[in-house]
Parts: C-alpha cells; structure tokens; sequence
C-alpha cells in the first residue's frame, strides 16, 4: 500500500522503506501477532516489554513488520529484514519510535507501561 497519509489519531505512521511511502498501524491484529512473538501476557506486558528502551534488531523486524502488515502491507518479517531505510539502524529505530507512541503514548507522549 502506498499513498494516502498517516492519521495519527488512527495509530498510524508514515514512513519512507525500500524508497516508498508507506503507512504503518499496530491494529488490534497486529497486537496480537506481537503478543505471541514476544510471549506477552497481555497489552501490558507487551507494553512493558517496549517501555525498556532495549530492542534487538529482530524485535524491530517484527514491530515494523507488524505495523506495516496493519497498514495494509502484504509484507513478511523476512521481507522488511531485506529492506533498506534511510538512516540505518537510527532510521529503523525512529519508525519504531513512532509507531511506538502512535499505538501507546499517553497525553506526555511518553509510552505507557499500562495502555
């Protein structure tokens, strides 16, 4: 999916992956996914899990694709691991970020522990 632009009341988040504007959302779907990759409890514990601030390099994999499955790309995990985004790993970090906050930020911005 390309065009068409983020709305971040929605969760979602706009990015530019493989030299294409794409829209990401960690939809309830998405949510799910992760809370089975990552062994998670429950949205709190997948929240939690975010909130540390330390993510391998899979776990970014897994969350952009995730969010980009949500945003209505058919892309795998091994698809988005083959995929180029401007700034290296800074720029994977930010669209984790985003889509981070999108999905769990309370009114501070800050990614709550309890969404």
């Amino acid at each position: 999916m390309s065009g068409g632009h983020a709305n971040r009341r929605r969760g979602e988040v706009e990015a530019v992956i493989d030299g294409e504007r794409r829209i990401l959302c960690l939809t309830l779907g998405a949510l799910a996914e992760l809370e089975t990759a990552f062994a998670a409890g429950d949205l709190n514990g997948l929240a939690d899990r975010f909130s540390s601030g330390r993510l391998k390099a899979a776990d970014m994999i897994r969350l952009i694709g995730a969010g980009l499955r949500g945003g209505g790309n058919l892309l795998s995990d091994e698809d988005v691991a083959a995929m180029s985004i401007e700034g290296g790993i800074l720029g994977y970090a930010r669209i984790v970020g985003d889509l981070l906050a999108a999905t769990f930020a309370g009114p501070d911005g800050e990614v709550a522990a309890n969404p």
